[in-house]
């Protein structure tokens, strides 16, 4: 059973950086995609960037590129966020999913495996 545990949220100021992880367990994941997703309070869970386990390709939102960077180890997923801004505060979620079917990397219904979240506040 895949498991994904974050961490590394907290409270920053604007302009400040954070790194966040997201540990894999239960699967080898080879023909997984693993993302990012995030959610502030009364708005819609948000695509923030993707990456294929094989391969390293990567995703990125409007928002996230250019300030954010996705990555991946052996079993771990990192998201190293810079030049914070206080629209960025939101739960930050870890997915998982297979590489395989109809939905796009960036979309929240190509994920079945989702962690318990980690808050990331910006302050202004």
């Amino acid at each position: 059973q895949v498991h994904l545990v974050e961490s590394g949220g907290g409270l920053v100021q604007t302009g400040g950086s954070l790194r966040l992880s997201c540990a894999a367990s239960g699967d080898t994941f080879t023909n997984y995609r693993m993302a990012w997703f995030r959610q502030a309070p009364g708005q819609d869970r948000e695509f923030v960037a993707a990456i294929r386990w094989t391969g390293g390709t990567t995703y990125y939102s409007d928002s996230a590129a250019g300030r954010f960077t996705i990555s991946r180890g052996k079993n771990t997923m990192w998201l190293q966020m810079n030049n914070l801004r206080p629209e960025d505060t939101a739960v930050y979620y870890c997915a998982a999913g297979w590489q395989s079917g109809v939905y796009t990397d960036t979309a929240r219904e190509g994920y079945n495996h989702w962690g318990q979240g980690t808050q990331v506040t910006v302050s202004s």
